[in-house]
């Protein structure tokens, strides 16, 4: 397995838009491997390139045993009625968890190392790894997307854990 460090919160490349990928060479064909690897352990239910320090558009998941990643994805769907409430982390901002809003359903489109498209939807946890795994390609951090008094409560821990 090819171990890769995971970037913590404070890290640039974290807060980096990723580029699109325009080339799938051995390159792209390593990260993905790295990605499906790494995500294959427990408690990930996602990794995105830039926390294994990669700015391209990239991510993998883990949800119940579905393992598998997108390269460009889009995030072009989302349910504007329905959402869901729970507490989320992220590799991160290790050790951390909080009460973040998300839609019941998500629904991205990219493609795979063939070129091909492909689309990838879900409801509730694999939507929520969706969201915040394209969050990530954006230089977004889920504790972005906390209210005002729970960003300000976590924002204060991320800085005692550091």
């Amino acid at each position: 397995m090819s171990y890769r460090e995971i970037r913590v919160i404070g890290d640039p490349v974290l807060r980096t838009p990723c580029e699109w990928i325009t080339d799938i060479d051995d390159h792209v064909k390593h990260l993905v491997e790295d990605l499906l690897e790494n995500v294959d352990q427990d408690g990930r239910a996602g990794l995105a390139a830039p926390q294994i320090g990669v700015g391209l558009r990239a991510f993998s998941w883990n949800i119940e045993g579905d393992i598998g990643y997108v390269l460009n994805p889009k995030l072009v769907e989302v349910s504007e009625d329905e959402y869901q409430d729970g507490d989320e982390g992220c590799l991160s901002v290790p050790g951390l968890w909080f009460p973040t809003q998300r839609a019941w359903y998500a629904r991205v489109e990219g493609i795979d190392l063939d070129g091909k498209e492909i689309v990838v939807e879900g409801e509730e946890l694999m939507a929520r790894a969706l969201q915040h795994e394209t969050d990530h390609l954006e230089g977004i951090l889920y504790l972005d997307r906390l209210d005002r008094a729970t960003r300000k409560k976590a924002l204060r821990q991320v800085r005692d854990l550091m």
